[in-house]
């Protein structure tokens, strides 16, 4: 399993109640899975609405089961921002 660090952002890290923090998974989707199981509630709904960052990749609309975690690396959890 590759270890990797979850960063939240906006109502993201309010909803976590930390800025970031460690996992250990092999896919996006498996790391999604670890967030939502450490943080049920409103967490998993934003969770719902924000794009993703892989190592400074965006996510797109690619399955978060085929995107692969690199050990050491990061995801980037961004909701949706509001302005301009």
């Amino acid at each position: 399993m590759a270890k990797v660090t979850v960063r939240y952002w906006a109502a993201a890290k309010a909803a976590a109640g930390v800025a970031e923090e460690p996992y250990e998974a092999d896919t996006l989707a498996e790391a999604l899975d670890a967030v939502r199981g450490r943080h049920p509630g409103e967490l998993t709904r934003v969770l719902l609405r924000c794009s993703f960052l892989v190592d400074g990749d965006p996510v797109g609309t690619r399955g978060h089961e085929t995107v692969r975690l690199a050990d050491g690396g990061t995801v980037e959890v961004l909701p949706p921002f509001a302005g301009g």
